[in-house]
């Protein structure tokens, strides 16, 4: 049991800042701040419900489809970085206004639904920093005798489910955000957390793109 829980406190320490729900969550509400209560609590729940499968699915198969289309982990970085720095710009300048398009009699053309997996889900709150991290300690079980490897992976998908939870919560409840810091701060704050996830996509691209530096310079 204790390691189990060590393992649990490993894994969910190493995939928790790396996703940031309470950080992730301000950005939600700047993406969703025209949908409706009920609606952002549907986007949260199938937010949540594909992060867990993104997850679930970099930790067992990650490695597996990147071999398979010849893909390395510091070029899925750069681009995944470089996807993540233009949706924290594209928000960092639009603050907390409207995102969805609207029509000429004012009604919205474009369903929040339509979000739940892209940008919501993927790269914004599962994207390439936390797929790469989770491909990681994908590899890292089969330094495991067999045993150790079935409460490696039984300890990890434990560690994803409260992530998961943790999500939905999160932007479940981000509007509770807004009613506290108002029009105002809700905007600063949304700016705030806009530019982290601008810095957060650079950090990546920069990571990935080091990475292919030292590859070609230093060959060996």
């Amino acid at each position: 049991m204790t390691s189990v829980l060590n393992i649990f406190f490993l894994v969910f320490a190493a995939i928790f800042p790396v996703v940031n729900p309470p950080g992730s969550a301000l950005v939600f509400l700047g993406l969703t701040r025209d949908a409706a209560h009920e609606i952002r609590r549907i986007l949260a729940w199938r937010v949540a419900r594909n992060s867990f499968f993104v997850l679930v699915c970099s930790f067992f198969l990650g490695a597996l489809v990147l071999k398979f289309y010849g893909i390395s982990i510091p070029v899925l970085r750069v681009a995944g970085g470089f996807i993540v720095a233009v949706a924290g710009w594209k928000l960092l300048n639009e603050g907390s206004q409207k995102e969805l398009e609207a029509s000429a009699d004012g009604v919205s053309r474009t369903d929040p639904l339509d979000q739940a997996f892209y940008p919501l889900t993927w790269p914004l709150t599962t994207g390439p920093g936390t797929i790469a991290v989770v491909i990681s300690l994908g590899l890292s079980r089969t330094s495991y005798t067999t045993t150790d490897e079935i409460l490696f992976v039984l300890a990890s998908l434990l560690a994803i489910v409260v992530i998961a939870a943790t999500i939905f919560l999160c932007f479940a409840y981000a509007d509770r955000i807004e009613r506290l810091l108002g029009p105002g701060g809700t905007d600063i704050a949304v700016r705030l957390s806009a530019f982290i996830l601008f810095c957060l996509g650079l950090q990546i691209l920069w990571s990935g793109g080091s990475e292919l530096l030292k590859s070609v310079i230093q060959p060996g």
